[in-house]
Formats: C-alpha cells, sequence, structure tokens
C-alpha cells in the first residue's frame, strides 16, 4: 500500500473520530459529567515505570480527549497533548480547563509531530491504550519518536495487547463465551476495514462518518522499529488486566481493573525505551 493510500486512510479515521468524540463525551463509559479521575486509566506499574515527572516536558501523542494527558500534568509534567481530531483536541481544552490544569494541546497527525510542534523535543513521549492500531507504518512513526526525544529521553508505550486486538471487537450477543480469534496477531496483511454506528463505549449512535481502518502490530515489529532508529527498549511488561470488563465474564480486581478467569493471557502491554 502507498504512502497517499495510508494517508487517504489516515483521514478517513480522523473523520471517524471527529464524529466519535461528542459521542465519547457523552458516554458513561469516559465519565465526563462527574468528578474527573483520569488516573483510573492507568495501571500501577505505568507510574512505577514513568517515575518522577515534575517539570518533565511530557508529550502525549494521539492523546483523543486528553484524560491521560490530564493525569500526567497532575502529577507535575509539563504536558503537551497531540491530536489529528480538531473535535477531540477542543474536547480536551475543555476537560482540561474544567480539570484546573495547565495542557497545551496541538492538532496534527502524528506523523507530522515534529513540523507542528516547532522542533521541540521532550523528556517523555507518552502514547497507547488503542493508539498503534491506527498507524500504518510503524518505521516512520519510530523515526518521528526519536526525533522528539532529547537525548536520554523515555518512550513508554502503554498499549492493548496484539492479541486482544486480534480476538476482535466485544463478542455479538448471539456468541457464547468463547474467545474466538478474528484477526491477525502479526501485520503485514493490510487494515482491517470497520464500518459500526457505536463505539466502544455505551455513549449514543455515532453519526455521519461511520468507516475506520485499523492495522495489526504485533510486539515484535514494535520493537525492531524503535531499536532500528537507535531507542533502547530497557523493559517490557505483560498485563493479564483492562480498566473495563471487556467481556461479561470478567472480574474486578484488588486494583478496581478487569481480569479474564483462567488461564491468563495477556491483555495490556507497557514498553520503556530511552534514546
Amino acid at each position: 500500500m502507498t504512502s497517499d493510500e495510508h494517508a487517504r486512510l489516515m483521514r478517513v479515521n480522523q473523520a471517524n473520530w471527529d464524529a466519535r468524540t461528542p459521542v465519547h463525551l457523552a458516554s458513561r463509559f469516559y465519565g465526563l459529567d462527574q468528578d474527573l479521575d483520569p488516573e483510573r486509566w492507568f495501571a500501577a506499574f505505568e507510574w512505577e515505570d514513568l517515575g518522577e515527572l515534575t517539570g518533565r516536558d511530557v508529550l502525549h501523542l494521539q492523546c483523543h480527549l486528553g484524560t491521560e494527558t490530564v493525569a500526567l500534568a497532575r502529577r507535575g509534567a509539563r504536558a503537551v497533548g497531540l491530536d489529528f481530531s480538531a473535535a477531540s483536541v477542543t474536547a480536551a481544552q475543555g476537560i482540561a480547563s474544567r480539570a484546573g490544569v495547565d495542557v497545551e494541546y496541538v492538532r496534527a497527525n502524528v506523523y507530522d509531530a515534529v513540523e507542528a510542534l516547532g522542533g521541540r523535543q521532550f523528556d517523555v513521549v507518552y502514547t497507547g491504550k488503542g493508539a498503534l492500531c491506527y498507524l500504518p507504518d510503524l518505521t516512520r512513526w519510530a523515526d518521528v519518536i526519536a526525533r522528539l526525544l532529547r537525548p536520554g529521553g523515555l518512550l513508554y508505550v502503554v498499549e492493548f495487547h496484539p492479541l486482544l486486538n486480534s480476538l476482535g471487537p466485544k463478542p455479538a450477543p448471539d456468541e457464547g463465551p468463547e474467545l474466538l480469534l478474528r484477526h491477525d496477531y502479526l501485520g503485514g496483511d493490510g487494515p482491517v476495514h470497520r464500518d459500526a454506528t457505536h463505539t466502544y463505549t455505551d455513549g449514543p449512535a455515532v453519526e455521519g462518518a461511520t468507516a475506520s481502518y485499523e492495522w495489526m502490530h504485533g510486539i515484535g515489529e514494535v520493537v525492531t522499529a524503535l531499536t532500528a532508529v537507535g531507542l533502547n527498549v530497557r523493559s517490557l511488561r505483560e498485563s493479564d488486566e483492562l480498566p473495563w470488563p471487556r467481556w461479561s465474564r470478567m472480574t474486578r480486581t484488588a486494583s478496581g481493573w478487569w481480569r479474564l478467569p483462567e488461564p491468563r493471557i495477556p491483555l495490556l502491554y507497557g514498553l520503556l525505551a530511552t534514546r
């Protein structure tokens, strides 16, 4: 697939996320009409890996509504959020303002982040939880990451595990409790086309741009892309918990997150790399 075709499909995704934004703002899933609790989207191990953030320049790529960006700012970071959806950036600015935190938001495609941010570099780049699947080219993404980080800077990717992505969306009502593989674990066979009027939240139906495209990326592809641009992978965690119950038979853990009954499988991973 050519870069022009990648750009076209990403424009489709951009329109889809513009259309999703009001749906997500109205959802109980995000609960933005209640007291904002952005730390609920973070596993305890994320804060351990990130370390002290006070006074550090932190960039959150593909930030959507900026809930995690707000949490980073509350931890003392000079936080910047970037997203390609104008509707999401506008919503994120309002959420940060109501939370009383100082966050800068920039609207740009992640591949244009270096130029959009004026060549600025950061101590920490944070990304994940449903971000990488919307990027067709991880080699290009890794090159952007390397240019955004200061020497010694830290990249932290906290992503849904490729195994979770290969299991596909939430099972249909007529399906049994079995976990079925619906998509490739490994990338390389092109995008998965989706056309849905409802998103992963409980919000109302999406109006207008319902189509989107996702690309599968195995962990090996992520690690190879990052090491190819000179980043050093420091740690790789795999977790069997999610911040919401994707399947009805998941049980709540002491952390407040959710886990499937045994046998345990990885649902989330945290990758820490330095420049």
